[in-house]
């Protein structure tokens, strides 16, 4: 085995639920690929994204910060110029840091206008990708949306003789009926249908294969590198080729989790996103009946390729020095609690599968482990950060470095909470609840028992996951709750206190004279600057203290 692990492969699917694999419980579901990857490394039970939508849960991931640190609150909207990313931070380290797939990053082309930066250089392309090196972006949803122009995957059916104003629409994503009608994939109807394309031509599949191009690639160019593979499935248009199409049916689809009661006297802003068409839809037996059997065969055909993937990694020598981390953006609700999509705070949206494999001898004794702690998705960067070697950066990256969990080092683990955020401004919930822009904003606080839902203007949602596993009953008008709701109140007041704002300079910046200071020593004085002395006496006696400690060798001295 090499001495110094190199590469970090990081897979991130879409819209995948924690439950929905073989290695998590789910009853039908084979999925061996991914549980041999949580035999070889932690799976972690209790991980929580900082967003219920695709794009504000990557910035975060990409970031290590959290959405009220970074601002893009929503799909759609920038992340701002200068924005520190993982590839930032990386490639101080000599670590390529390269992106196959999904960001739903949008640039923020005002920022880079205002402050000169040719969109088309380097500096331009890194702060237009989330930080990466776009060896191939696919945001999937194009070509009319805002992620995705000219992408290679168009390209790729067109010169496979696929020809179509969208050839991913119309191949990729949509069914053919037997006259040659067009079943769009867009429409839950047509789920149960094979997409007209080839399996092998379908969108996962090409994206593996390209993840191994680069691999390649890498490994003649020699530098360490980090590649992040983002698959866009199972991500709706909720269809797939054959055979995933039919691998599973109806009998397959589990009870929805949801009661009736969930629907009596329910807080306003969870009433308002159960009637929201997807959550109507969803909300029927013969859609989950229809819809779930092809979710799931998205979901198999990710884990057969990750077989593909992990052999190929295998003959290349590469699993002995390669950090391999599963995990997703967010869930999916399919049904559960009446809802569809994603955007509340439910374990079936808000909690994710994550799994990680350290290849160090150092994380021998944890293989094949399930780990509970808290973790968030934020913790992915400076986890990544730790095992190149890279220098702590606490003051911008919010996260958590998993290696001390991964190796079996943690004596103490000091999260004591999860958070999560929503912003619902740009959904018809806003205008059928009245808010404003500003105040259509949510949070979610676990301690890993009780779960909060803070929204302004509303009383909160509480759910107890130790005696309501199924987050069932809201208890946030329960007296006998009062202070379990000031408690998490108070934490969640703690975290916003936490922010870290201040990302220019690194803590040490304030701290290198921290000796001087015991001492009483007035480090200003080496600005040349002089506050509240008496007489020549007074500070002749400073200078002279001041002379018995040098300047620090990397910190500028405190103005006044």
């Amino acid at each position: 085995m090499s001495a110094k692990p190199m590469n970090v492969l990081w897979i991130m699917c879409d819209q995948l639920r924690f439950d929905y694999l073989g290695c998590a419980g789910h009853p039908t579901l084979r999925t061996p690929n991914i549980d041999r990857l949580a035999a070889r490394g932690v799976r972690f039970t209790n991980a929580y994204v900082q967003s219920t939508i695709c794009g504000p849960s990557r910035m975060s991931a990409y970031t290590g910060r959290y959405v009220r640190s970074h601002g893009s609150t929503q799909n759609g909207v920038p992340l701002r110029v200068g924005e520190p990313t993982l590839g930032d931070h990386l490639r101080e380290n000599g670590v390529r840091c390269v992106l196959i797939g999904k960001t739903h990053m949008v640039a923020d082309t005002e920022g880079m206008e205002r402050l000169g930066i040719d969109p088309d250089s380097l500096i331009g392309v890194h702060s237009s990708q989330c930080g990466f090196e776009p060896w191939e972006r696919d945001d999937g949803l194009h070509p009319s949306g805002p992620y995705d122009g000219d992408v290679p995957y168009d390209r790729y059916l067109r010169d496979g003789d696929h020809q179509a104003d969208n050839p991913w629409e119309h191949w990729a994503n949509s069914a053919e009926g037997p006259n040659g009608e067009d079943h769009s994939g867009w429409l839950l109807v047509h789920a149960d249908k094979p997409a007209r394309i080839d399996e092998s031509m379908s969108e996962t599949p090409y994206m593996t294969r390209r993840a191994m191009e680069f691999i390649t690639e890498a490994e003649a160019d020699g530098r360490p590198w980090c590649a992040h593979l983002s698959y866009i499935k199972p991500h709706w248009p909720y269809i797939v080729p054959a055979p995933y199409h039919d691998m599973f049916g109806p009998d397959d689809v589990q009870d929805a989790i949801r009661s009736e009661a969930e629907l009596a006297n329910p807080h306003p802003v969870y009433a308002a996103f159960t009637q929201e068409r997807y959550s109507r839809n969803f909300s029927r037996d013969e859609v989950r009946r229809r819809v779930i059997p092809a979710y799931m065969g998205l979901i198999k055909q990710i884990d057969d390729q990750l077989g593909e993937l992990f052999g190929f990694l295998d003959r290349k020598g590469l699993s002995d020095r390669t950090m391999i981390v599963f995990t997703s953006d967010h869930g999916d609700y399919l049904g559960d609690h009446w809802l569809g999509e994603k955007y509340l705070f439910h374990d079936v949206s808000a909690k994710v599968p994550m799994i990680v494999c350290d290849p160090s001898p150092s994380a021998d004794s944890t293989r094949g482990t399930t780990c509970d702690r808290l973790v968030e998705m934020i913790d992915l960067a400076p986890t990544f950060l730790d095992y190149f070697g890279g220098a702590p950066r606490p003051h911008v990256l919010e996260g958590l470095s998993l290696l001390p969990l991964l190796r079996g080092e943690a004596q103490a683990w000091p999260r004591r909470h999860a958070v999560s955020e929503y912003d619902f401004a740009p959904d018809s919930v806003r205008v059928k609840l009245g808010r404003s822009v500003q105040d259509s904003r949510m949070v979610m606080i676990t301690d890993g028992r009780f779960k909060m839902i803070e929204v302004p203007g509303f009383r909160p949602m509480l759910f107890d996951m130790e005696n309501d596993p199924g987050e069932l009953v809201d208890l946030g008008e329960a007296p006998d709750q009062a202070a379990t709701i000031a408690r998490l109140r108070a934490a969640l007041m703690r975290w916003y206190a936490s922010a870290r704002n201040r990302i220019t300079v690194p803590d040490d910046w304030f701290t290198a004279d921290d000796a001087l200071l015991h001492a009483g020593g007035d480090p200003t004085l080496r600005t040349g600057v002089i506050i509240g002395y008496w007489d020549e006496a007074e500070l002749e006696a400073q200078r002279r203290l001041l002379a018995r400690f040098s300047a620090p060798a990397e910190a500028t001295a405190l103005d006044a």
